[in-house]
């Protein structure tokens, strides 16, 4: 699991483009980002599954801020980015959100 940056020209969003790679996604048949971008929905941002079995998602953020997230597969196993920028503890259970910073 793995997050790429672009940034526009002036700086003001980032370009983000997360991947699950086939390894990692258990089999799974659906994941979604799910952050504190789109409110912690699990409907809004669905990765799309290319013929490799690696899923993919871009979504333009904000630049100058730090957004929380996690993956969601098969809308019941929640996983952290494996490579994100750092990791912190979650309000919610016992367990850590990856975060991005951008």
């Amino acid at each position: 699991m793995s997050t790429k940056k672009k940034y526009t020209q002036n700086g003001s969003r980032c370009r983000v483009t997360f991947r699950v790679p086939k390894e990692a996604s258990l089999g799974a048949k659906s994941i979604t980002v799910v952050g504190d971008f789109n409110n912690w929905n699990i409907n809004d941002n669905p990765m799309k599954k290319l013929k490799s079995g690696v899923f993919t998602l871009e979504l333009q953020l904000e630049s100058n801020k730090e957004y929380q997230f996690r993956y969601l597969i098969d809308e019941n196993i929640w996983e952290n980015d494996w490579e994100a920028d750092k990791y912190v503890r979650s309000e919610y259970g016992n367990c850590e959100n990856s975060v991005i910073v951008v």
